[in-house]
């Protein structure tokens, strides 16, 4: 059985904690010798990618409350980020933006996975933002310098159509989404909304040649030890953009993540031996 932390006897002790985090995690961003992103600019002229993504998810199985507490948390959020440009040598990282977000507005409680339990807490939800942008940075020539995926899914993707393996979970001190640009063009993040919608373009100073496109392959579902885990691989496909045809096809990584949500039934699940391989 394994040790409890001192947080979980003592849970006045988290807000401490998590100050003392986030503290030692700026430190130690400010003496890693990164440029981290932070000017904001009007908008540059040349759009590299574009994505969009449901906001409200009605299968969550929790109160709908929480979810339009999430709304509101990602427009907060975004107001950081907005129109920031990512220059020739700058690291964009979402932790260091988003802890300016007190004077945008006060967060509300959203639900997050808490020791393998929903639960509300305050900012929760915001990682449906970081989902989107690091879906939309894989379709840039930005290099991946941090990102972690959700290591548990509770619940179904908003989005009928959404491709898997995508995501990118956040927590401020702990786990961050960092992207460098390693070339010579600068970039730039654009966030918008509508009534259903969270919107997110990547914009350039110069054209691109070759677009990019993410896609899903070997996808199913497998048993072992008796959890049932969410099995993908992320491909990225670039395209000519003038000849319309395809150039290169690369697997990014395989990405495996438990499913702790009932599956629709007669869904396919393929039975894994503690031998094999996932």
């Amino acid at each position: 059985m394994a040790r409890k932390r001192v947080t979980q006897i003592f849970p006045f002790l988290i807000p401490i904690r998590v100050w003392q985090r986030n503290l030692f995690y700026y430190i130690g961003m400010y003496f890693d010798k990164n440029k981290y992103s932070k000017t904001v600019s009007d908008l540059l002229p040349y759009e590299v990618c574009n994505s969009k993504t449901l906001m409200i998810n009605e299968n969550s199985g929790h109160d709908i409350i929480y979810q339009k507490n999430k709304v509101d948390n990602l427009k907060i959020i975004s107001r950081t980020m907005n129109q920031v440009l990512i220059q020739p040598g700058e690291t964009f990282s979402f932790c260091y933006l988003s802890r300016k977000s007190k004077k945008y507005g006060k967060l509300k409680d959203g639900l997050i996975l808490v020791d393998n339990k929903i639960v509300p807490t305050k900012g929760g939800g915001i990682c449906h933002l970081s989902n989107l942008l690091y879906y939309t940075f894989l379709k840039t020539p930005l290099t991946i310098v941090e990102r972690h995926g959700h290591k548990v899914k509770s619940f179904p993707n908003p989005d009928k159509d959404s491709l898997e393996g995508v995501d990118a979970t956040i927590r401020g001190g702990w786990l961050d989404l960092r992207m460098k640009n390693n070339t010579e063009n600068t970039y730039q993040i654009v966030i918008d909304f509508d009534d259903d919608f969270m919107y997110a373009k990547i914009l350039s100073d110069h054209k691109v040649s070759e677009k990019a496109e993410i896609v899903n392959d070997d996808f199913k579902y497998i048993r072992k030890n008796g959890k049932i885990y969410e099995s993908v691989s992320v491909i990225r496909v670039m395209t000519d953009q003038k000849k319309k045809k395809e150039v290169s096809r690369e697997k990014l990584y395989d990405e495996v993540v438990e499913i702790t949500y009932e599956l629709p039934k007669g869904t396919k699940v393929e039975e894994i031996k503690d031998d094999e391989e996932n």
